[in-house]
């Protein structure tokens, strides 16, 4: 059971949470929990649809987002975004298995990918005080500074909802994988 409040309706809401659950309905067909449980807080709700909006226009794959996100779930031992993103990358992104247990693990079964996710994996785990060899990996693998910078932000992204579902304890409304 959840230890924040999370809203069984959209009404049941804050009003200025609303507009933005209705949203969240309209691109998914359902409001996840982890939206129900931010909607305590319209301007968090509001602060993370924008992070993830902005950052869906960025130059990282679909796929490679999914791959980041479920890295971080597992460094971060985030089972609510594990199940979410495993669910969301194999569903939606079109990722395998065998990918998915590359991307708990750390790593990727695509190369350039792989530096991607193992860069943000440093990144979480020495919470941003990462070697010049590992920046220097994720530029030789293809990425620019812009990139090294989306990264960086769905490290603090993905760590914002694991952080707040682990917080909250959110109830799980995805198939379950449990963080390791």
């Amino acid at each position: 059971m959840s230890r924040i409040n999370t809203f069984a309706t959209i009404e049941a809401a804050p009003a200025a949470a609303q507009p933005l659950l209705q949203g969240v309905k309209q691109k998914f067909g359902t409001v996840p929990n982890l939206f129900r449980l931010a909607a305590n807080s319209p301007a968090g709700l509001e602060g993370y649809l924008s992070f993830n909006g902005a950052l869906a226009k960025g130059s990282l794959s679909p796929q490679t987002r999914e791959r980041l996100a479920i890295a971080i779930a597992e460094v971060n031992g985030c089972s609510y975004c594990l199940s979410a993103h495993s669910y969301i990358g194999k569903n939606l992104a079109k990722l395998d298995d065998a990918e998915i247990a590359a991307n708990r693990a750390g790593h990727s079964n695509d190369a350039k990918a792989d530096a991607a996710v193992a860069f943000a994996v440093a990144v979480a785990k020495a919470r941003g005080h990462v070697s010049d060899a590992d920046l220097q990996a994720v530029k030789a693998a293809g990425y620019d500074d812009s990139a090294v910078v989306e990264i960086v932000a769905h490290v603090a992204l993905n760590t914002l909802t694991n952080y707040l579902n682990e917080v909250g304890k959110t109830e799980i409304d995805f198939p379950v994988v449990k963080a390791g």
